[in-house]
This record gives structure tokens, C-alpha cells and sequence, in this order.
């Protein structure tokens, strides 16, 4: 095709009526103060959409335009253009034709951009202009890094020829020489992967005949990559040179934490090592330091619990405890009711072993056990800081526990978490833990529980009927209605190169609450746990955990498989 013409975007933009003159004028003013790009001063004003910028300049340069989905794009075509390319033209190819190949962009007017383009590919170009933002997602998904983490652990072998020279290679790389050391260009490939495939654990495990590296993705672990196990003490001595830890004690369990910063982002690393028969395993939970995601409206929380745990966090005393298992999203849950309540008005303390999310204007504490800085002393100490609101990162015993109800009881709103499988047995752990009865009567005002599901995947997503095992589940949870003309048409997921072949994309939460009325605070105080459990199961009939996965996959948004299994957790 032939070389596009150079257009004036805000030209184009008032004649497809998309923009008024007044509005360029206020654009161009902008761009000349910040120096940012046209195009994105008017997207990020309201005044268009990506999308009607791409479809006027396809229009005006009578090309295609396109939406992009990453199951059109071809990994083997992506990458006949080097990723460092692709990002800064902001191109991808899309199709092969031969002699010509289609490629997608942003900005075909960048005639630069499309000149390099061409001398890169050594091809005949046909334009196809696409959304920068889908542009940059499917950049994303077509340049994955296995092949690079496997050579590069390829590379660092051949390097390990003997355990001297290992050692000895290792001491150089806790210098600022060695950045282009293999083991540091490996490491650095691997944090990069798991942040672009959304994994919330690294772990590196050691066996008789490989190293194995695995990302927990969705809270489904994944192999990555398997490596020669010689390797191993390379990359568990680089990690303890980063956090810090001993590295000439390789018999004890270790733990401590490092942060990298990664495509503009600052992640927060907690490592853990552990001794094994072949060697150190080491796993790594990565916790991105931003708090854009934490607000109750993003937690996608049903109408009826989200108006409960708002009316919990209004009053000004009181306790909201939020259960599940680890990994079942509990910190993420009472970070956005922080933030929520996080106003200049109020002094809030958080006391937490590991600090997960960083939040400006709290006083975030870190629990420290080796310097005798454990829950119960900090808590003590927090309570005379004059707080409103107080978060402790969980109640993991009777003391901590009972000093956290004292606090609600006269005056401060406490939050926190416990490690109990359902809603309605939290109040009875407490009791069990040894906290008197009148506490948790007097003290406690919400329990939320909650667990993860995943996603399903909106790109290979296809209508379903139940099997016959499906109906039988759904008969104990929907009687009649789950045989109704064969079943509900729900969804499944074949697997794509969008969830890695998964069927699954992204995570949301099922929840179930109790809030201690005056029935349930009678019965907790007269000492009847039977007759509590009753009242519960009376406040949360048809809105449990159970249930809510149920209805995520009536609508559509997860699998009845994945519900099956949450069901199956709550059951054990």
C-alpha cells in the first residue's frame, strides 16, 4: 500500500464532528504546557473515545480498522517484529501474506514510525489501525517470555561449570557490574513474566533432575519454565543477596523481603526459603504498590453485602472481621473499607505482618517477632496513639484477640481477619479461642467470609448446558429449577491464548455475612451456640457462599466447575 499522509489530527477530528474548534484550541494549549500527545489529551477530557479516533484516521487513509482480540493474533507473526520495536512504534503484525504483511497501529499517521517499520520487516506494509489500548494488550499477550527465561537459565549453566567456580561467580554479583550477569537477566525475565501474566507467587522449587519455576496464576499454580537444577544455588543466592538474608545458612528456613521496579512499577517481594533434599526452595508473593484498585465499588460485592459492611463501618465503634482462607482476598477487602474511610478526620493504625498495601495518610505498622515487636505489643502501644480506627492483620491468638475487643468496646472501630471456613462458625472460634462470651457478644457488629473464584474467560467463553453430575448439584441448591428444560444455559471456556489456555481470566469474590443482631446477641450471651447457628442461618438464607458462587455462574461471569470446587472447600 502506499506510504500514508500526514494528517492533522484535530483537523480531522472537527470534520468527522467529533471535537469543536474550541476544543483543538484547548488541546493544542495543553500539549504545548505538558508536551503530551493530541490524542490522548482528548481521550483523557472525555471528548472522544480510542476508538472513534482510530475509526476517523482508518476512514480518512481508507484502511481497515480493527478491534482487537488476542485470539486473532498469532504469536509466531507478532514476532517477526522484536518486541522493543513493537512497543515503541506501536505496531504488531497481525496476518502474513507473503510478500506483504497486515500490521496493526495506533498512530498511522507517525510517518517515522511506518517508514522504520517497513525498513525493519523488509516487507510490504498494509496498515490496519486499531485502539492503542487493545494495541498495547495484545503487545502484552504476544510476547511472552519463556523461551527467554529457558535460555537464559541455558545461558547460566553452561557459566556453572563447577561449585568453585559457582561460588565464586556469585560473589560478583552483589556488585554493580553485574547486571548483565545470567542470573540477574533471569531473575529479572521472571519477575517481568509473572507481572505481565497478573501471578501472585513465584515459586522456584529444586528437584532430583530439574528446576522447576511455577506462577500462581488466578490461585492455579502454572509451569513456567524447567531448568537444569545446577542452577538452583545460583538463583537462590542471588534472592538472598537482594532481601538481604544469610547467605551461608542454607539449613534454615529464611524469610525476608525486596522491592524491583518493573514497567513503571514498583513491586513489593516476600521471600521465603526453605531447606529441601535437593536443595533451597524458595517462593515469592508479589505485591504491586498501588492503591488505584482498592475501593469497595471495584470489589464487585453484591448490593446486600456491600450496603451491610458500609452500614459496619459507619458507626464509630465496634468490630468487622473478615474470614476465609490465605489467598481468599481478605486484606484486599478491608484495605478498600480503609480507604473509604481514610479522611483527615480520623487516625487510623494498621499493625500487620507482612504491610501488603501502602496507603498514604495511615500509620502502617510492621510486625517484627525477632525484635519482640509481635501483635500483642504493638497493638498495646497503638491503642495509646489516640486512633479511630485501628486494623490488625489478623487475630492469631486469645490475647491479641481480646485486646482488639476491648478496643471496640469503648469506642474505636477495629477491623481485622481470621482463619475460619465459613461466616456463621467465626463468633463460636472466637469463643473457642478462650475471648469470654459478653466480648464477642458487646463487641463484634459484622462478619464478612469470602473466597475467590475465577473469571471465566470472555474471549472462549461458550453457552453450556449442565451435565447430568452438573444437575445433580444444582438440584441441592436450586430444587425444581435446575431441570427446568434441560438445565439454565450457563458458560464454559475452551482455553485460548488469552488465558493461557486456561479458560480463566481474572478473579471474583462470593461472600456471606452476618450481622449480630439483637436474636443473635441473646443467644451468643445466654451461652446457646445451637441456638445462635439457627438465628444465623435464619439472617443468611439463600445469601450464603454456596449460594453466591451459584449465582455468579448463572450469570454467566464463572464456570458451575469452579463453582463445584468452592463448594467442595467449604464442605472439607
Amino acid at each position: 500500500m502506499a506510504r500514508p499522509e500526514r494528517i492533522r489530527l484535530g483537523d480531522l477530528l472537527v470534520r468527522e464532528q467529533l471535537v469543536t474548534a474550541d476544543q483543538v484550541q484547548q488541546a493544542l494549549g495543553e500539549q504545548q504546557r505538558s508536551g503530551r500527545k493530541l490524542g490522548r489529551i482528548f481521550i483523557d477530557s472525555g471528548w472522544v473515545t480510542e476508538a472513534q479516533i482510530a475509526q476517523a484516521l482508518a476512514r480518512q487513509l481508507r484502511v481497515a480498522y480493527a478491534e482487537l482480540d488476542p485470539r486473532q493474533v498469532r504469536p509466531e507473526v507478532a514476532r517477526l517484529l522484536p518486541e522493543v520495536q513493537a512497543r515503541r512504534l506501536r505496531a504488531l503484525p497481525l496476518e502474513d501474506l507473503g510478500a506483504t504483511l497486515r500490521v496493526a497501529m495506533a498512530d498511522p499517521t507517525d510517518l517515522a514510525a511506518y517508514d522504520e517499520l517497513a525498513r525493519i520487516l523488509k516487507r510490504e506494509v498494509e496498515l490496519v489501525v486499531a485502539p492503542e489500548s487493545q494495541l498495547l494488550a495484545a503487545l502484552d499477550q504476544s510476547y511472552r517470555h519463556r523461551e527467554q527465561i529457558a535460555g537464559l537459565a541455558q545461558e547460566l549453566k553452561t557459566e556453572l561449570t563447577s561449585v568453585e567456580d559457582e561460588f565464586g561467580d556469585l560473589l560478583g554479583l552483589s556488585t554493580a557490574t553485574a547486571e548483565d550477569a545470567p542470573v540477574v537477566r533471569l531473575l529479572y525475565s521472571v519477575f517481568e513474566e509473572a507481572l505481565r501474566v497478573r501471578a501472585s507467587d513465584i515459586h522456584i522449587e529444586p528437584q532430583e533432575r530439574t528446576l522447576r519455576i511455577r506462577f500462581r496464576i488466578d490461585g492455579m499454580l502454572q509451569v513456567q519454565t524447567e531448568a537444569d537444577p545446577k542452577i538452583a544455588g545460583a538463583v537462590a543466592l542471588r534472592l538472598k543477596l537482594m532481601s538481604g538474608l544469610d547467605i551461608s545458612e542454607k539449613r534454615l528456613p529464611q524469610d525476608g523481603r525486596f522491592n524491583v521496579r518493573l514497567r513503571a512499577s514498583t513491586v513489593d517481594v516476600r521471600i521465603s526459603t526453605m531447606p529441601t533434599q535437593h536443595g533451597e526452595s524458595v517462593v515469592m508473593r508479589l505485591l504491586a504498590q498501588t492503591s488505584g484498585l482498592l475501593a469497595l465499588e471495584r470489589l464487585n460485592l453484591p448490593e446486600r453485602v456491600e450496603r451491610a459492611l458500609r452500614r459496619a463501618i459507619a458507626r464509630p465503634s465496634g468490630m468487622v472481621l473478615v474470614t476465609g482462607p490465605t489467598g481468599s482476598g481478605k486484606t484486599t477487602s478491608l484495605y478498600a473499607a480503609l480507604n473509604a474511610l481514610n479522611t483527615t478526620e480520623r487516625k487510623i493504625i494498621t499493625v500487620e505482618d507482612p504491610v501488603e498495601y501502602r496507603l498514604p495518610g495511615l500509620n502502617q505498622v510492621q510486625v517484627m517477632e525477632k525484635i519482640d515487636l509481635g501483635f500483642e505489643r504493638v497493638l498495646r502501644a497503638a491503642l495509646r496513639q489516640d486512633p479511630d480506627i485501628v486494623l490488625v492483620g489478623e487475630m492469631r491468638d486469645q490475647v491479641t484477640a481480646e485486646i482488639g475487643m476491648r478496643a471496640a468496646i469503648t469506642g474505636h472501630l477495629v477491623l481485622s481477619t481470621l482463619h475460619t471456613n465459613d461466616a456463621l462458625s467465626t463468633p463460636l472460634r472466637l469463643i473457642d479461642m478462650g475471648v469470654p462470651r459478653y466480648m464477642v457478644a458487646l463487641s463484634l457488629q459484622l462478619v464478612l467470609a469470602q473466597r475467590l473464584v475465577r473469571v471465566v474467560c470472555p474471549h472462549c467463553a461458550e453457552p453450556h448446558r449442565p451435565d447430568a453430575a452438573q444437575r445433580q448439584w444444582l438440584r441441592l441448591e436450586l430444587g425444581d429449577a435446575a431441570d427446568a428444560e434441560g438445565g439454565p444455559l450457563v458458560r464454559r471456556a475452551r482455553g485460548c491464548s488469552a488465558c493461557n489456555d486456561t479458560g480463566y481470566s481474572g478473579r471474583t469474590g462470593v461472600f456471606e455475612f452476618i450481622e449480630m443482631t439483637q436474636e443473635l446477641v441473646d443467644a451468643m450471651n445466654h451461652g446457646e451456640p445451637a441456638a445462635f447457628a439457627q438465628a444465623a442461618r435464619r439472617q443468611m438464607d439463600g445469601y450464603t457462599l454456596r449460594r453466591d458462587a451459584v449465582r455468579l455462574a448463572l450469570a454467566g461471569r464463572t464456570t458451575l466447575d469452579e463453582a463445584m470446587r468452592v463448594a467442595t472447600q467449604l464442605d472439607d
